[in-house]
């Protein structure tokens, strides 16, 4: 059995999307838990670290946006 470029197209996507919805907040998680760890070990240095932990979120999420805009491309072009 053969399959068409559509369907091939649609688990193209499936998996791009898949994948950033995937890692992202795994990524997220891991970020925040060593953040917090950081913090508990230093609490003075709590606003430089929050405010790095927030860029890094900031680009973590913008992974999960440019996954969407891949598999968007790919099954419609």
């Amino acid at each position: 059995m053969e399959l068409s470029p559509d369907v091939l197209k649609s688990f193209a996507a499936a998996f791009a999307i898949g994948a950033g919805a995937f890692v992202p907040p795994l990524a997220i998680g891991w970020l925040a838990g060593k953040a917090m760890e950081a913090i508990g070990r230093n609490p003075e240095a709590a606003p430089k670290i929050q405010t790095a932990m927030i860029l890094a979120t900031a680009f973590a999420e913008a992974i999960a946006i440019y996954a969407l805009v891949v598999a968007l491309i790919i099954k419609f072009v």
